[in-house]
């Protein structure tokens, strides 16, 4: 499909979506009419062209499929009660869905998908799929899982939603931040699953990324006045600007430090810089601003040598501080070694371990023995880091992990 047909698609996906739910209240079966319509411009508008209005196309094919859906629907189960708003929206002539509203639904949508009745895996792939317009095989790609797998995961999330009884209303005060709390933690976690694979034979998923960035932008125009929501995208800019340079000719890894900074993008590195410096002054810094302002410090640095390691470790020790995860403790102690020496590093690993347990949390314990490798390395002690290297390495499904760490390790024996 031309990447232009597909972006568009994606673009629209929200609003064809709110508008099929404002009209018949069923969220459950608005979505699957809208991925039949997201599939007929798919085969249609390559070859017949972009149409005039393309919302209004789209609503028009997703408005008679949903009325085809809640018609079997009804006849199915022969429920009275739920005749309501899907009669009176059936009984428009000739099917006609009428023309395209310039209500923005994009937020609210991706507000439903973060309803705190899903789990966050649930979170992701209905945002990725309503809000997205992914398919259900993609997203199942992303996860490393079949499409069947995938398919049921969405549809008893749509479900629970259902039973619920969920409206596509805004949530209003403090259920209105605890969702946007939920929204940008999901656009946070698709980022980084694409910006480094779980599994398979890519380091990155550029699909994952782009999809996060361009939802990101999408929230960021609906509340600009936001200063997380702009740390945020800040941050993913500021770190996507590396992408081209995070792997070598032969798609091996290269670290940061070995980087070739003339492939950073200096027009992602200038809107990111941009932003964070736009809104860093606005209230106490929240964790996307203090990572976007980590990125930035990165992003300055003309060399290895010039980046400004001390301020960079006083920003983990901010970050950790307001948001206390293995992670970032983990980053915090490649800064001090950085900044101070392996040593240093070291000691706070050893000290981190003895009371948070890096070294067996889910999130870390993989990269704490790459780290702990990197260090042992520096100190001279080659043996021990050959060993925790080999560890690390099969510790992640990531192949062009693997062979970075390997790698690593066999000079060392």
């Amino acid at each position: 499909m031309n990447g232009d047909v597909e972006h568009l698609l994606r673009t629209e996906a929200p609003q064809v979506l709110g508008a099929l739910v404002r009209r018949f209240g069923r969220f459950d079966i608005a979505e699957d009419a809208v991925q039949e319509a997201l599939l007929a411009a798919s085969r249609d508008w390559p070859a017949q062209g972009v149409p005039q209005d393309p919302r209004s196309w789209l609503i028009r094919i997703g408005y008679r499929r949903m009325v085809d859906m809640l018609r079997s629907d009804q006849a199915r189960r022969r429920r009275e009660q739920e005749a309501g708003m899907t009669e009176l929206a059936m009984r428009a002539p000739d099917r006609r869905a009428g023309p395209a509203p310039e209500v923005d639904d994009s937020l609210t949508l991706l507000m439903l998908c973060c309803h705190p009745a899903l789990s966050t895996t649930s979170q992701v792939a209905l945002t990725l799929r309503a809000v997205g317009g992914l398919t259900t095989a993609e997203i199942a790609h992303a996860h490393g899982t079949t499409e069947a797998t995938m398919g049921t995961r969405i549809s008893r999330a749509k479900q629970q939603l259902a039973r619920d009884g969920v409206r596509f209303t805004p949530p209003a005060g403090a259920d209105r931040d605890a969702r946007m709390t939920a929204v940008t933690r999901v656009l946070y976690l698709i980022f980084n699953e694409g910006y480094t694979a779980t599994a398979g034979r890519e380091l990155a998923r550029v699909d994952l990324t782009r999809e996060a960035i361009r939802l990101t932008r999408m929230l960021h125009a609906s509340l600009p006045g936001d200063a997380e929501v702009t740390g945020l995208l800040a941050l993913m800019l500021l770190t996507d600007s590396r992408r081209r340079a995070r792997t070598g000719a032969g798609h091996e890894l290269v670290p940061l430090d070995e980087q070739d900074r003339a492939l950073w993008d200096p027009g992602l590195i200038r809107e990111g810089t941009e932003l964070i410096d736009g809104v860093w002054n606005h209230g106490a810094a929240g964790p996307y601003r203090l990572q976007a302002a980590i990125a930035a410090v990165h992003a300055a640095a003309a060399s290895p040598e010039e980046t400004d390691w001390p301020q960079i470790a006083m920003l983990y020790l901010w970050l950790e501080r307001l948001t206390p995860t293995a992670p970032i403790r983990l980053s915090r102690v490649v800064a001090v070694a950085r900044a101070y020496g392996p040593s240093r590093g070291l000691a706070l690993l050893d000290d981190l371990n003895s009371r948070h347990h890096l070294d067996r949390d889910p999130l870390t314990r993989q990269r704490e023995r790459a780290v702990r490798a990197h260090l042992l390395q520096m100190t001279g002690d080659n043996a021990s880091a050959a060993a925790l290297y080999r560890e690390a390495a099969a510790l992640t499904d990531n192949q062009v992990e693997q062979r970075y760490l390997l790698g690593k390790a066999d000079p060392l024996d």
